[in-house]
C-alpha cells in the first residue's frame, strides 16, 4: 500500500518539476501544492520542507557565527581523509548483506541496468576500441567504494581488469567470496581493503616515473554522498587516473527533494534503505560536484537524471536530476592545481548535452 502511494506521489512530483528538472529546485516547486494523494495521507511534506529549510538557516548561520571560513577556503578540505567513521560502522553493520537482492542493497542491484551500460559505452566513446564479447578488455578500472562488488563483477564480466577497494575489511571479504564462484573473474577481478588516499599515496612513486596514473577509469557509484571530504576524493581520483582517463559518478543531488525522497519517505516511511543511511547535508548538486572536478583537473563530459520505481523495483533515465544522477568526466590535467591553459573553464553541467539514455 505504501509503495504504490509511493510511486504516485514520485511521479507526480517528475511531471510536475520538469521544466526545472536539472538545477536544485526552489521549496514552492518542490514541495508546494503536491499531489492529493500525499494530502490524504496525513502527511504534510509542506510542513517538512519548510522545517528543513528553517532548520538549515538556523545552522548555517550558527556555524557561520562559530566558525567563520575565509571565501577562498573549502569547507569540504579539511579533514584530508574521505573515511567518516560514523560511515565506516554502520556499513560494517551492513557487510554480509551485499548480495541479498531482496535486502538493503536491492536498488544497488537494479541500478546495474543502468550504471554498467553508462560505464561501458562511454569508455568505449573515448577509446573507440571494439573488443567483441569483452568490449572493456585491455583497461584498468578503479571500483572506490565497491562494498560486495555488487558493480566490480559486471565490469569484470566485460573483460576490465578491475580493482575494487574499500575502506570496511569485511564487506572485501564479502566481494572476494562471492567473486571466488566464478572462473571467469578470477584473473580479472581483485579486491583490496582501503582508502583512495592510501592507494594514491602508494602510486604517487611510480606517477612520478612514468608520468601517468595507474587507471583508465575510477568508478565511484553511490559512493561521494558517504564520504569526509570531497576535495581530498577528487584530487586523489585525479591522482590515479591516466591522463585522458574517466571518471564515473552516481549520487544524490541537494535538493527539498531529494531530502522528501530520499531520506523522510525512503529511510523513514518506507524503509527502502536502513534508517540514516543517507545526510541530506553531505548531498552535492551537479554544478557544485563539477566546479569541485574542474578545480582539480577534470573536465565534465555529461550528465544524466535517474529515477527509481519503488514499486517495478527499476530504474529509468530521465531529463530531471532532482533526486539521482550520473556523471561522466575526463581528466584533462596531470596537476589539479595548474590552470588549464588559454585560462578557460568549461560550462556548467545544464549546459553540457546530457548523454542518451543506454539500453
Amino acid at each position: 500500500m505504501y509503495a504504490n502511494k509511493f510511486g504516485r506521489v514520485m511521479l507526480a512530483l517528475y511531471s510536475r518539476n520538469t521544466a526545472t528538472a536539472c538545477g536544485g529546485l526552489s521549496t514552492a516547486t518542490a514541495c508546494g501544492g503536491l499531489p492529493s494523494a500525499a494530502g490524504r495521507s496525513g502527511f504534510s511534506w509542506t510542513a517538512v520542507c519548510k522545517q528543513r529549510t528553517l532548520w538549515l538557516q538556523r545552522t548555517a548561520c550558527l556555524n557561520t557565527q562559530q566558525n567563520p571560513v575565509p571565501c577562498h577556503v573549502s569547507a569540504r578540505s579539511a579533514s584530508q581523509t574521505t573515511v567518516d567513521p560514523d560511515e565506516l560502522r554502520r556499513f560494517q553493520s551492513l557487510a554480509g548483506k551485499w548480495w541479498d537482492e531482496q535486502g538493503e542493497f536491492s536498488a544497488l542491484h537494479a541500478m546495474n541496468d543502468l550504471r554498467v551500460p553508462f560505464i561501458r559505452d562511454n569508455l568505449l566513446n573515448v577509446h573507440g576500441v571494439r573488443h567483441p564479447g569483452k568490449p572493456l578488455r585491455g583497461l584498468r578500472i578503479l571500483d572506490v567504494g565497491c562494498g560486495g562488488g555488487l558493480l566490480t563483477e559486471p565490469l569484470g564480466r566485460l573483460g576490465a581488469n578491475v580493482l575494487g577497494i574499500d575502506p570496511v575489511g569485511d564487506s572485501i571479504g564479502t566481494a572476494q567470496l562471492h567473486s571466488s564462484t566464478d572462473p571467469d573473474l578470477c584473473e580479472r577481478v581483485c579486491y583490496r581493503a582501503s582508502t583512495l588516499e592510501e592507494l594514491a599515496a602508494e602510486g604517487d612513486e611510480a606517477e612520478e616515473e612514468q608520468g601517468a596514473g595507474q587507471f583508465d577509469a575510477v568508478v565511484a557509484s553511490e559512493v561521494v554522498e558517504h564520504l569526509a571530504d570531497l576535495e581530498t576524493f577528487a584530487f586523489c581520483c585525479n591522482q590515479v587516473l591516466k591522463l585522458g582517463g574517466s571518471l564515473f559518478i552516481t549520487t544524490i543531488n541537494k535538493t527539498n527533494l531529494s531530502y522528501a525522497l530520499g531520506i523522510v519517505v525512503a529511510e523513514q516511511l518506507l524503509r527502502i534503505v536502513p534508517g540514516g543511511t543517507h545526510d541530506w547535508d553531505k548531498f552535492i548538486s551537479p554544478v557544485e560536484l563539477e566546479r569541485l572536478l574542474e578545480s582539480n583537473g577534470f573536465s565534465v563530459q555529461s550528465v544524466q537524471g535517474m529515477l527509481y520505481n519503488p514499486v517495478s523495483g527499476a530504474w529509468s533515465w530521465t531529463a530531471s536530476t532532482a533526486i539521482n544522477y550520473a556523471l561522466h568526466a575526463v581528466k584533462v590535467r596531470d596537476d589539479p592545481h595548474t590552470e588549464q591553459a588559454g585560462g578557460g573553464s568549461s560550462t556548467h553541467p545544464e549546459d553540457h548535452p546530457t548523454a542518451a539514455p543506454h539500453s
